[in-house]
């Protein structure tokens, strides 16, 4: 009879619970707020160590420009900052030969690069062995990350690496380890870790700062979300999944979570796979407070039957107590409280039949 009760007790209590944790708001809402969501999935989830670093060029993409001859510069066709390509004029040098005009050689780009410096100015003396440019090819550049020791052991050539620079917003790029530098820090206890990387648009530059979630290991078949997602403190954690019955509607859930990286958080309770979780605008929800649009004429659209204000199902006694007609008085009971009461009956009926013959297995026989 108690297992009964729980049950009665758990399944007049859902709506109420959802009402209680269930935001609705209508479409202008929804699209204030900016709401985005994504399916909660098994996938691959990668872990990951935190490390800063920095940009550098690949020395063997490094150029200079320097004159055969000795003479003077008449003519400087590029300056810093310059996009170059290989056989392009940069300087043009004018001999101390004698001659009427003096000989005047031109100096060209060796490879395709950037003009990342530049000595020289028109007029001025040259040698041959004076630097006069700098050009370096930065399609791709190197991204040294500073490294715990005691996470270097976890880390071979060829380990991913997921690496932000500021100057290219917020999508990582991925980067593949190629070794380890040549000696460790001992102040900050840390190793170089060399990763290559591409660099779209060029716009990364030497000694640009870079963040760096080394992928350590990853584990398969894994339920998780964004980390945009996540809400909550840390004793507390929640996302909002998309109501599956009412249209925009959200409910508040419980999670609890498992291992984080840069992108992901493992969700180990709480979810299941194919979950709408809200990733945009899951913070703003919380604050979202009431709108144009009630639990109960939410629920009242979407099962095509009335509500309790509080999104449960409407009895005879709410509806007494909310003050109903007499119409209402004689409305059909809802299908939970109807099958609620058959098994009630039911087992009511059971108990007394075991009664019955209990009594008349323990009464004395007549003499």
């Amino acid at each position: 009879m108690k297992l009964l009760f729980a049950l009665l007790f758990t399944v007049s209590n859902i709506h109420a619970a959802v009402g209680t944790d269930t935001i609705v708001l209508d479409e202008t809402g929804v699209k204030n707020l900016r709401i985005e969501t994504v399916e909660a999935e098994e996938t691959d989830f990668e872990e990951t160590v935190f490390a800063l670093g920095r940009i550098a060029e690949i020395p063997e993409r490094h150029a200079v420009l320097s004159s055969r001859i000795s003479g003077r510069v008449i003519g400087l066709d590029a300056q810093e900052g310059d996009s170059v390509k290989a056989g392009q004029v940069l300087v043009r040098v004018e001999s101390r030969q004698p001659g009427n005009p003096p000989p005047v050689i031109e100096l060209k780009s060796p490879i395709d690069g950037l003009l990342v410096s530049s000595h020289i100015r028109l007029g001025e003396p040259v040698e041959p062995e004076k630097e006069l440019l700098d050009i370096s090819d930065l399609s791709e550049v190197l991204a040294i990350a500073r490294v715990p020791e005691s996470q270097a052991s976890k880390l071979a050539p060829g380990s991913k690496a997921h690496i932000r620079v500021s100057a290219l917003g917020d999508q990582p790029l991925e980067g593949e380890m190629l070794r380890f530098g040549t000696s460790a820090d001992r102040e900050s206890g840390t190793i170089d870790a060399v990763f290559k990387v591409a660099n779209p648009g060029l716009r990364m530059r030497s000694d640009m700062r870079a963040e760096f979630s080394i992928v350590m290991s990853h584990r398969s078949g894994v339920v998780s979300v964004p980390r945009s997602a996540l809400q909550g403190d840390t004793a507390n954690r929640f996302v909002y999944v998309k109501h599956f019955d009412i249209p925009n509607a959200f409910v508040k859930t419980k999670v609890q979570i498992g291992e984080m990286n840069d992108r992901f958080v493992e969700i180990t309770s709480g979810l299941f796979p194919a979950d709408e979780v809200v990733t945009r605008g899951a913070y703003s929800l919380s604050f979202a407070g009431a709108s144009s649009v009630s639990l109960k004429e939410a629920l009242d659209a979407a099962h095509g039957h009335e509500h309790a204000a509080d999104g449960s199902e409407l009895t005879p006694e709410k509806r007494a107590a909310a003050g109903g007609d007499d119409h209402h008085d004689h409305d059909e009971p809802s299908p939970v409280w109807k099958y609620i009461s058959g098994v009630l009956f039911v087992l009511l009926l059971a108990s007394l039949i075991t009664k019955k013959r209990a009594s008349l297995n323990t009464e004395p026989e007549a003499l």
